[in-house]
């Protein structure tokens, strides 16, 4: 059966000292015995330290992106080797802004995908459309494209490690949200997509996170849809009371 997730993506926000205040306050007020799986993303150089500052709590710790090749003369990239040597054992994999300001395309993505299994990282796989693609009715074919040409190559076997997180982009920083309608009709085509390409147990497992300003004031609504299976988090997530706040909320 598949899990409730609420996945804080903290961008580059937080230095040292100011990431352990966060995960101090997470610590103090986050339910101790629950059901959802709750995931943080501090930046890289914060990673070790999160990883031994939680050992001994529910809460998980993963990268923000990782590189697609095991070595070599990359200056400033990460493996996913190095992820897994310091105990992160998730991966966020093609978020919007990765696509956006850093030209990753679906073929590099993919990549990404097959090195963060190969090392038994479990990857949050993002997608979603931009505002144009919405607005010309073209959201679905996109939103398929992204799925088969990063996603759809790898082993039923593999989905075992693969989280789903649908960001519309036209709603990621800007104050404005897929309507709770909205976001069960894109998960509940997704979820028919994986069915179509993968059978219905890999399609009823696989969590469906949503990702696009999600705050304390939406989350409820938005994850009572039966396909919404969490979040991905944003700038909420950089807040201990609003990130708590919509744990509970699931």
């Amino acid at each position: 059966m598949r899990k409730k997730i609420v996945a804080g993506n903290w961008k580059m926000h937080k230095n040292a000292e100011q990431t352990e205040d966060l995960l101090n306050d997470l610590i103090a007020k986050l339910p101790t015995v629950s059901e959802t799986l709750v995931i943080v993303a501090p930046t890289f150089v914060n990673l070790a330290s999160a990883v031994a500052h939680l050992e001994f709590t529910t809460i998980e710790v993963a990268a923000q992106n990782v590189h697609q090749a095991e070595s070599g003369a990359f200056t400033g990239e990460i493996s996913a080797d190095m992820l897994k040597s310091v105990g992160v054992d998730y991966v966020i994999l093609g978020h919007s802004e990765r696509r956006a300001i850093f030209k990753e395309t679906d073929a590099l993505i993919a990549n990404k995908v097959d090195a963060s299994l190969k090392h038994d990282l479990t990857a949050i796989f993002c997608f979603g459309e931009e505002l144009k693609d919405r607005q010309s009715g073209n959201h679905f074919n996109v939103v398929e494209n992204q799925l088969t040409d990063g996603l759809f190559h790898i082993t039923k076997e593999s989905w075992a490690n693969i989280i789903l997180a649908y960001e519309p982009v036209w709603a990621i920083g800007t104050g404005e949200t897929a309507s709770p309608e909205q976001a069960q009709e894109m998960h509940e085509f997704i979820r028919e997509t994986v069915r179509k390409a993968f059978g219905s147990d890999i399609a009823e497992d696989v969590s469906i996170l949503y990702g696009g300003s999600v705050k304390p004031e939406n989350a409820k609504e938005i994850f009572s849809k039966p396909d919404v299976d969490g979040g991905l988090i944003g700038g909420a997530a950089l807040k201990a009371d609003d990130f708590v706040a919509i744990v509970t909320a699931i």
